[in-house]
């Protein structure tokens, strides 16, 4: 190799050398290592979920053997033990609908209530309020069901394990995600309009009904949706302020179910466990996108405002 040849190699060996340090640390181009991440993790969790309601849909008996597709047999068409047709079964779909439906109407009001409370509540005392809010959130769940099992047993005794119950308990752990919701609502609108509404002559009333609740509809519509999937595949608290089978949810039949000689019916209500969780997201998400998306517009169109001002 003479000189000359060797001189051009090494430039490009450094560059080579260089695009792949960049490719490899790549702090301002797409993420790849974390895209992959993100992937894994999404089909590691998914995966599970796929095969149980893939199986929900086997011809056979077997949870174990695919032995051809059924579509309606394990949820309509088994005499004896589809969902349709199994008491036990359907009596666990109904109560938790029911517990799910209860907890939604109950608890979403509360917590806007207790949203607009804390928001402009003011002082030492506001801010151990807001702490004491949020503990439900980190309290582990069997603490939670633990507590409540408690205190309906020494304090409120005249309370017994029943559906009342478990709405109770249902509606104490879900609260707090209202709050958290609709005060991140509060605090990204600001209180302009409220003062503009005041500044107006309405009253505190009036500005409340007439304008404050129109513009947190989007975060209440959707905190509605989110207890909804949160209460119906709750387990803890459902089975600890259970009154036996008659207060049976989905996922206390599930567990109860899978320590025996489960069918694929049990796949099956699992399944339409999920399909009420998944709708009731995809309906929070879309609700909330619908609603805002004439602020999302007007802040588009200011940020292109303030863009034109500059020379770029």
């Amino acid at each position: 190799m003479t000189a000359a040849s060797a001189s051009l190699a090494l430039p490009a060996n450094r560059s080579a050398l260089r695009r792949a340090r960049d490719w490899l640390a790549n702090p301002w181009a797409r993420p790849r290592f974390l895209v992959l991440v993100t992937w894994v993790y999404i089909v590691w969790s998914i995966a599970p979920v796929i095969i149980a309601i893939q199986f929900s849909f086997n011809a056979g008996r077997s949870l174990t053997a695919w032995q051809g597709f059924s579509l309606t047999r394990w949820y309509f068409d088994d005499p004896e033990n589809s969902v349709w047709n199994d008491p036990a079964l359907q009596g666990a779909l109904i109560q938790s609908l029911k517990l799910a439906a209860l907890d939604m109407l109950i608890a979403t009001p509360l917590g806007v209530l207790l949203a607009l409370g804390l928001a402009r509540w003011r002082g030492y005392a506001a801010e151990a309020g807001n702490l004491l809010m949020l503990f439900p959130l980190v309290t582990p769940e069997i603490v939670m069901g633990v507590s409540l099992s408690l205190v309906f047993a020494y304090l409120f005794d005249f309370i017994e394990p029943s559906t009342t119950a478990q709405v109770l308990g249902h509606v104490t752990f879900s609260l707090s995600y209202v709050v958290v919701i609709v005060r991140g609502r509060l605090f990204s609108i600001g209180r302009q309009y409220e003062e503009a509404a005041a500044d107006l002559g309405a009253t505190p009333w009036e500005t409340l009904w007439l304008v404050l609740l129109p513009l947190l509809l989007p975060a209440i519509l959707s905190s509605m949706m989110i207890v909804f999937a949160i209460s119906i595949d709750d387990f803890v608290i459902s089975q600890w302020l259970s009154c036996g089978a008659d207060c049976d949810t989905i996922p206390i039949r599930i567990y109860s179910a899978t320590r025996a000689a489960p069918l694929p019916s049990i796949n099956a209500l699992a399944a339409i466990m999920v399909y009420f969780t998944i709708a009731a997201l995809l309906i929070a998400y879309f609700l909330f996108r619908f609603l805002t998306r004439g602020e999302r517009a007007a802040a588009g169109r200011s940020v292109v405002a303030e863009m034109g001002g500059f020379d770029i």
